[in-house]
């Protein structure tokens, strides 16, 4: 075989394993592949034209063909370990004789403090929402409910509008979520969301079920499960009527309720567990933001600063 069709037929294979074996998404599965097809690329300008035959100083020339293109640390960081989860995947399976990139290293990454609302700014997103809703109908208690959960139980949008109407569990306010890896969890929320949650599912939902919606708990204007943009559109549209607030989506909602939970004493483990991240060190990151408002305010109000 030549002119690629090896790493073709490979990176082929790997996709289905990340598929049926590994049961990733397809948006995470897009990004292993446009990594690797970069590897691919790269690799075979410089005559590497097996997986096979890849070594570690194929990769660390990949990784240093990214960084000279200015290329994120945080992506080169992405890069390295797709590149790493790769070749263990190629020794594994036989398909090359070791594992050439177990030695590579993971370029430093420079964490930036995700933006978060403050707790005066969240009040009056939602105040505003529901006071507005009523002059919206169906979609105007849709969009309290949507603004309510996010902030309630820092849920991933893509989680959000995969939820299905008895995923809720109103007797104990927990919804049941469906996460990365197909891995579930049981999130609690509080009455604003429950309420917000009864007003749609009781008086708004009904209106826009058509034949095709089926349990969707969030519903489009045309009565299809509702879509991840129109969620962005709605976050980014309600916040652009809040003085001072930054420009955030849903995640930014998602970081929010992290950094929210973290300042009112809960511990680390929890909101993990309710993130629904794989790593601690993921969560860690929310005591960063708060350790840096703790700082600054500080300084503004120690004598002595």
């Amino acid at each position: 075989m030549g002119d690629g069709e090896v790493w073709t037929r490979v990176l082929s294979d790997y996709e289905r394993h990340l598929s049926l074996e590994r049961n990733l998404a397809p948006h995470s599965i897009r990004a292993y592949l446009g990594d690797l097809t970069g590897l691919a690329e790269h690799a075979d300008r410089l005559g590497v034209a097996d997986p096979a035959s890849l070594d570690l100083r194929t990769l660390r020339s990949y990784l240093a063909a990214s960084q000279t293109r200015g290329r994120a640390r945080t992506t080169l960081a992405r890069r390295a370990a797709a590149v790493r989860v790769f070749t263990r995947w190629l020794a594994k399976t036989g398909r090359a004789p070791s594992d050439c990139g177990a030695m590579l290293a993971t370029p430093k990454q420079h964490r930036t403090l995700p933006s978060t609302l403050r707790v005066e700014e969240v009040r009056r997103l939602l105040d505003t929402a529901a006071a507005e809703a009523a002059g919206h109908g169906a979609q105007g208690l849709r969009d309290v409910a949507v603004l309510e959960l996010l902030y309630a139980t820092g849920i991933r949008v893509g989680e959000l509008v995969g939820l299905d109407v008895d995923d809720i569990d109103r007797e104990r306010n927990v919804v049941r979520v469906l996460g990365k890896g197909s891995k579930e969890r049981s999130v609690p929320f509080g009455g604003p969301a429950a309420d917000a949650l009864d007003a749609w599912t009781v008086r708004g939902r009904a209106s826009l079920v058509v034949a095709g919606s089926r349990g969707a708990l969030f519903l489009g204007s045309r009565g299809g499960r509702l879509d991840q943009r129109a969620v962005r559109r709605l976050v980014h549209a309600r916040l652009a009527g809040v003085a001072g607030a930054p420009d955030l989506g849903p995640h930014g909602l998602r970081h929010t309720a992290a950094t929210h939970l973290l300042a009112g004493g809960a511990d680390l483990r929890s909101v993990q567990e309710l993130l629904g991240h794989a790593s601690l060190a993921t969560t860690q990151l929310y005591t960063h933001v708060s350790t840096d408002r703790l700082r600054q305010a500080y300084k503004l109000a120690h004598p002595r600063a």
